[in-house]
């Protein structure tokens, strides 16, 4: 699809973050099925919950887009991104060497996550969809909180893994 307006580019945008999304809610049971530490399994299961609400906040703004299949793109990114996460998670390792690399591969995931709500939120605002902006920002400022709150239990993981 040839993009000719920054409505276009931001519904391709919202597209790749849907399948984004999709592919979070399957790798996060994954990373809290190998973690060792409670605290981040509960980090991550929240994070879960929440990623199940910002699908139902991207469900509304494509709902209002009828024409649009939400489904339409694959996010090749966030793809590789999880793609390498997996890969490091099933490597013979510590305990809290897992947990340590799961939370990079986490935080690698936020960060992603957070340039690409940022971005579309942007063209939100400046297509006059105020209403869409302010639900993508709430997804953004829960990325922000979730990346927040991994660099917390690093800080303890990191030193436990330097131990192991």
């Amino acid at each position: 699809m040839k993009l000719e307006s920054l409505r276009e580019l931001l519904i391709t945008e919202l597209q790749d973050l849907y399948s984004a999304e999709k592919m979070i809610i399957k790798a996060l049971p994954k990373m809290m099925e190998k973690t060792s530490s409670p605290d981040l399994r509960r980090a991550l299961d929240q994070h879960l919950q929440e990623t199940e609400g910002q699908v139902r906040r991207l469900d509304q703004i494509f709902d209002q887009l009828p024409k649009v299949d939400r489904d339409d793109e694959k996010c090749k990114g966030m793809e590789g991104v999880i793609k390498e996460g997996e890969e490091m998670i099933k490597k013979d390792a510590e305990p809290e060497v897992r947990d340590a690399a799961i939370i990079s591969a986490a935080q690698r995931v936020e960060h992603y996550e957070m340039a690409g709500y940022g971005t579309v939120r942007t063209y939100a605002r400046l297509l006059g969809h105020s209403d869409w902006a302010q639900l993508l920002q709430q997804t953004l400022d829960e990325e922000k909180e979730a990346d927040r709150i991994l660099n917390g239990l690093s800080e303890r993981i990191n030193l436990e893994a330097k131990a192991a």
